[in-house]
């Protein structure tokens, strides 16, 4: 079965990042891993499960950051 390909709008609506902050983190190197098809960019869906289940959980915001 293919993984699904996810449009930077669809990820948006996922994770809440916005589409400018996706782009930065495209040209930087970070972030949830792309494939280009074409002119086009995509993610597989995989790959955004991944990069949320990997952030980390808290139960107050006033826990500081991990080191």
């Amino acid at each position: 079965m293919l993984d699904p390909l996810l449009s930077d709008r669809d990820v948006e609506t996922i994770t809440g990042r916005a589409r400018s902050t996706l782009q930065k983190d495209r040209v930087t190197g970070v972030g949830i891993p792309f494939v280009r098809i074409g002119h086009l960019v995509r993610y597989r869906q995989s790959d955004v499960a991944a990069f949320l289940a990997s952030l980390q959980s808290h139960r107050s915001t006033s826990e500081g950051e991990a080191a």
